[in-house]
């Protein structure tokens, strides 16, 4: 591991040790996996008001998982169809995985789409906020689910290369309502078998999924439906959607929210996903190189331990509440996880710390603990929706941590 992470630093160096290596022959394994998650009707769904349940299905949520290893080095890289899966039970997934195949536990990263048309996985969207919306049996089968496709995704690997691309999208649709910094890029990678076939596509762009927050009972990934499904068609192959720095607060701004305009806004990303894929570029070199830490954020916002008191919320909440923070690279593409839902401010730092080559920001990475905003949202009442934002954060002093932090595992810092 020490003698891949300074082969890395000095690639990104530029130094003339360095050779790229022939990416025309496979030298990664790679295998994808998926599963519906589809909750019981009558569940309480995450998103706006609290003891809305479902009444209908009308597309499939799922648990999609791709498993990428070179030699002893592997990574495993989860979607959930959900609001946001807490640290908890992303240690109970890890658990259940090394338990099934003996998967390396750190090494598996979970990040949710935040669809507000998926089950509560967190407790607040019950009756009341004395009485959790969790289902603890569809959340035995979720966390079941997961690791199984963990397990397959292993069992399935093929010889893999690995190419990349970046674009934009979402103009003039996706707005930051708050009136701040946004990012609309959009980074892909794809892994291809021998025959120069997709095995998989991932996927990162931030935006709610919200065209049907509060205006339907249906179960619904929302327009990532769309997306999924395109892909599909186009590739022949899975898709995984990697939701970005949605925090503060970036929302589709497109009229009044439809089944058929989320699926249109889906479909349109895949399609710049497949235009961009045009022009993809092979990795340099396909180093797996891995960093993780926990961390503790101080907890300003009595709400949160009071839910936790209450146990509404299952997770030990007190004056501080423990997370954890990765960073890791396939070549020269970076990823970085973000426990929560980030400033997008907080995105473009990060891709900034990460410096050249492509950069993946993943949202609700291992954990969703609320909104994580800047220091000034909590100073500037005049901020748009300052006042609800920083009532669903832990505190102030989360942002600036956690990229004080990520400037400690991310190399070159």
């Amino acid at each position: 591991m020490k003698h891949a992470l300074i082969l890395f630093v000095a690639c990104l160096s530029g130094l003339t040790a360095c050779h790229p290596e022939k990416n025309n022959e496979p030298s990664l394994q790679a295998g994808v996996s998926v599963a519906p998650i589809n909750p019981p009707l009558g569940a309480f769904i995450a998103g706006d008001k609290q003891n809305r349940k479902f009444t209908a299905l009308h597309d499939s949520l799922f648990a999609k998982a791709v498993v990428i290893t070179k030699g002893d080095e592997e990574l495993a890289i989860v979607t959930l169809d959900c609001i946001g899966l807490l640290y908890t039970d992303v240690l109970r997934i890890r658990k259940r995985t090394s338990e099934l195949c003996g998967f390396t536990e750190s090494r598996i990263i979970i990040s949710s789409t935040h669809t507000h048309s998926g089950p509560d996985v967190v407790g607040i969207w019950g009756t009341d906020y004395q009485h959790s919306g969790v289902d603890s049996v569809y959340m035995a089968f979720l966390v079941n689910t997961a690791a199984a496709q963990i397990q397959s995704a292993l069992m399935n690997r093929q010889p893999a290369i690995a190419v990349t691309a970046e674009t934009a999208f979402g103009e003039p649709w996706v707005q930051n309502i708050c009136n701040e910094e946004i990012d609309r890029s959009v980074t892909i990678m794809q892994f291809k078998d021998q025959s120069d076939k997709p095995i998989v596509t991932l996927t990162n762009f931030a935006c709610h999924p919200t065209f049907l927050d509060a205006r339907f009972s249906e179960v619904s990934s929302d327009y990532v439906n769309g997306y999924y499904k395109q892909m599909k068609k186009q590739t022949g192959a899975e898709a995984l959607f990697l939701q970005g720095a949605i925090g503060g607060w970036v929302q589709p701004d497109d009229g009044e929210g439809s089944f058929e305009k989320a699926y249109h806004r889906g479909k349109e990303l895949a399609d710049v996903v497949h235009i961009a894929l045009a022009d993809a570029k092979l990795l340099s070199t396909s180093e797996i190189v891995f960093n993780n830490q926990r961390i503790k954020f101080p907890v300003e916002n009595e709400g949160w331990k009071q839910l936790s008191a209450m146990g509404t919320i299952n997770r030990d909440i007190q004056d501080s509440v423990e997370t954890e923070i990765a960073w890791f690279a396939i070549g020269e593409a970076q990823f970085a996880t973000h426990p929560g839902e980030t400033a997008p401010y907080y995105g473009l730092e990060t891709k900034k710390l990460m410096g050249s080559g492509p950069k993946f920001i993943l949202g609700l990475g291992n954990d969703a603990l609320g909104y994580i905003l800047k220091p000034s949202f909590f100073d500037d009442k005049n901020i748009p929706h300052s006042e609800y934002l920083t009532s669903m954060s832990v505190g102030k002093p989360t942002g600036p941590l956690l990229m004080k932090q990520l400037g400690k595992i991310i190399p070159g810092q």
